[in-house]
């Protein structure tokens, strides 16, 4: 194979590379504009049937239909959640059906992280999975332990007893 060609095609496979994490990043901005601007169904529109939320609270595991029966009040009263990516990092399997994300988020909690995978469905990206944490500075993470240690004393006594 001549070095020509051999350039070509990795041009060719790069360009596609960026052009699916130029989608990915739409996707999720739009799932994020979607819940500022309280758009239901173009909010859940961009997950999977099946999709998943874990939220900062440690019993916030959802499942798509009872994340919707959570999210549904907020969305209903004009005004869920606004979450703007600061910065993002965006992965793709080789065979362009999964992908993976990073992002650290500004949010009315101030910074958080969210992390994420995405389906390919039909043709077009879905988030399957995302998970929002707050980011806690390494220096205040003994403050933050004392404030929540009754109530995940509390929890995990619970979970130990399933």
């Amino acid at each position: 194979m001549n070095n020509k060609l051999l350039l070509l095609i990795m041009l060719v496979a790069t360009l596609q590379v960026t052009a699916q994490k130029t989608e990915i990043n739409t996707v999720v901005d739009a799932w994020h504009k979607a819940a500022a601007d309280a758009d239901f169904d173009a909010y859940f529109g961009l997950m999977t049937k099946d999709g998943v939320f874990i939220g900062t609270d440690a019993a916030e595991n959802w499942q798509n239909k009872d994340f919707k029966a959570f999210s549904k009040p907020y969305f209903d009263k004009g005004k869920a959640w606004s979450f703007t990516a600061l910065e993002r990092n965006v992965y793709v399997d080789k065979s362009k059906k999964i992908a993976w994300f990073d992002e650290l988020l500004d949010t009315q909690m101030e910074i958080c992280r969210g992390s994420g995978i995405l389906k390919k469905v039909k043709g077009e990206w879905k988030i399957a999975h995302y998970v929002l944490s707050i980011a806690i500075p390494n220096e205040d993470v003994d403050k933050v332990v004392a404030l929540k240690k009754e109530k995940d004393i509390q929890l995990k006594k619970e979970l130990k007893q399933n």
